[in-house]
């Protein structure tokens, strides 16, 4: 078995901390932004120093690879992204890179015999936070084997037309255009030059933690769906009109949230969770009734027919009359669960336990590249400790040592991937 080095990834997460360093303690790194050009270029330059090979692909992806002894075989390829939510943490996204790059310097020290190239890459713009959708390139590259309903949402040229969300003039396109890293479309991921996936990232929940487990050995990505729930009344004076007779529509989404809770709890299902995360309300003025009130609704399960069931409860919002106001139930989208392969799942668990380092199997309830790669290809992916459980926040934390067992982990169930095929 091999390990990867203490000092080096701690070297990688110090460097990588301070492009888009927010002074806080975290970072603000939005994708093709100079703080991720930045992130980027060192990237470019510590891949270098051992040898890969850089390529980018035509939406800025970019893929540094080291030889292996059969030069037709398949690469294998280790990938995340550098780029982060407004005041985000420093693991993240990167510290999947980071892990891809300490696989290959390990590789490269050690002179570890392998028989496929092995390929870091970076994933441009999967948080979507400065140009919408999250996982915008995973879904480009990877479209023709997306299913229809997720396939329809990534659209190349509504992608270059995705308008940044702080000026909603400038596009993504103009920033590809601009950013210098812009490549070829023969670079891209594809079946034809690759031969799996891995993925190791922070958890960004508390399982781990809780368990006194160091490593995540991740089956699946949850299935979900979201929906918003519409709420119509009536604006009248906040002063003059008597509280009988309104029809306040934020009023009637707060009985009707409430009564969401109730019911879904019902249900029992301890793994199941759900999110009112994003409202509008109108006319949003503190001298009038609200005349209108809309919400998010997102709830996530692996299981098709738990989800089933809370959906009939959300839908069932539509047939009720709330505080005098009406309410329509309408689709944003969904996903199914996506399972990972599961020989690459065994390796890492088989990895894992041969480094004796403590680990569980665990589901993935947030949204990664890696469930569109594994529409591509065999794809599997590796979880390390968060501290507390927080991610998309400046205290996001992963210790130095879960971080090198992480990328260890990978290094070793990548090798066995090389060795014995998928």
């Amino acid at each position: 078995m091999y390990t990867c080095s203490l000092e080096r990834m701690e070297d990688k997460i110090k460097t990588f901390s301070r492009f888009g360093d927010a002074g806080h303690g975290g970072i603000t790194r939005y994708s093709l932004s100079p703080e991720a050009i930045m992130a980027r270029n060192e990237f470019r330059k510590r891949m270098e120093a051992i040898g890969a090979t850089i390529e980018i692909d035509d939406v800025a992806n970019m893929y540094a690879t080291i030889p292996g002894s059969d030069p037709g075989a398949k690469r294998i390829v280790m990938a995340s992204h550098c780029d982060s939510v407004k005041n985000g943490g420093n693991y993240d996204g990167i510290l999947g890179v980071m892990s891809a790059m300490e696989v290959l310097e390990t590789v490269v020290d050690q002179k570890i015999p392998h028989k496929h190239p092995l390929t870091a890459m970076i994933w441009t713009n999967e948080e979507g936070s400065l140009y919408p959708p999250a996982m915008m390139c995973s879904g480009i590259v990877c479209y023709d084997y997306l299913p229809e309903d997720i396939r329809s949402g990534f659209k190349y040229e509504d992608m270059m037309n995705s308008k940044s969300i702080l000026d909603n003039t400038s596009t993504f396109g103009e920033a590809l255009e601009k950013s210098g890293f812009k490549g070829d479309k023969k670079y891209r991921l594809s079946p034809e030059k690759y031969q799996c996936y891995f993925e190791t990232h922070i958890e960004q929940g508390p399982i781990l933690e809780d368990n006194g487990k160091d490593i995540g050995v991740v089956d699946c990505v949850l299935g979900m769906f979201n929906y918003r729930l519409k709420f119509y009344g009536q604006t009248t004076h906040a002063g003059t009109f008597p509280m009988p007779k309104r029809k306040d529509a934020f009023y009637a989404a707060a009985q009707a949230l409430c009564y969401l809770h109730e019911e879904i709890d019902k249900l029992g299902y301890p793994e199941l969770v759900y999110t009112t995360g994003e409202v509008v309300c109108h006319p949003c003025v503190h001298t009038c009734v609200p005349d209108y009130f809309d919400f998010s609704f997102d709830s996530r399960h692996e299981d098709p027919k738990v989800l089933d069931q809370v959906l009939a409860i959300v839908k069932s919002c539509a047939d009720k009359t709330w505080a005098g106001c009406t309410c329509k139930v309408e689709k944003a989208w969904n996903r199914d669960t996506v399972y990972w392969n599961k020989r690459l799942v065994g390796y890492v668990n088989e990895a894992a336990e041969e480094l004796g380092i403590s680990h569980m199997y665990i589901h993935s309830g947030a949204g990664h590249d890696a469930q569109f790669a594994a529409y591509m290809l065999p794809a599997t992916m590796i979880f390390v400790q968060s501290k507390d459980g927080l991610s998309h926040c400046e205290p996001e934390y992963s210790s130095l040592e879960h971080c090198t067992e992480g990328a260890s982990v990978m290094l070793n169930a990548v090798l066995k991937a090389d060795a014995k095929g998928v």
